[in-house]
């Protein structure tokens, strides 16, 4: 069982920064292919960013291009999001979600709770 704890969402103003975490729990952190979703109200939930357990690939969605980067530490158990240059459209609910190995594509099986990240204008 994998137990995934979403962080750092907030209020920000457009332009601003964030950085979301997501800790997992699980001795095999580093065997997780980790991504990133978001779902804004009234709209399909969208995949954002993706890395593979490895760490060698990475995916971003064409409209966050240059503003997010993921990351992750398997020391400490964790998935970054970086978000810069937030615009208003940014806002959602942001979900981690984590695969055993797999490509990035594709379901996940497990899911946290998800972080709120509201930008204004």
């Amino acid at each position: 069982q994998v137990q995934l704890v979403e962080s750092g969402g907030g209020l920000v103003q457009a332009g601003g920064s964030l950085r979301l975490s997501c800790a997992a729990s699980g001795r095999t952190f580093s065997s997780y292919t980790m991504g990133w979703f978001r779902q804004a109200p009234g709209k399909e939930r969208e995949f954002v960013a993706a890395i593979t357990w490895s760490g060698g690939s990475t995916y971003i969605l064409d409209s966050v291009k240059g503003r997010f980067t993921i990351s992750r530490d398997d020391a400490k158990n964790t998935v970054y999001l970086q978000m810069n240059g937030l615009k208003p459209e940014d806002t959602a609910l942001y979900y981690c979600a984590a695969k055993i190995r797999g490509s990035m594509t594709g379901a996940y099986g497990y899911w946290g709770q998800g972080t709120q990240v509201t930008v204004s204008s």
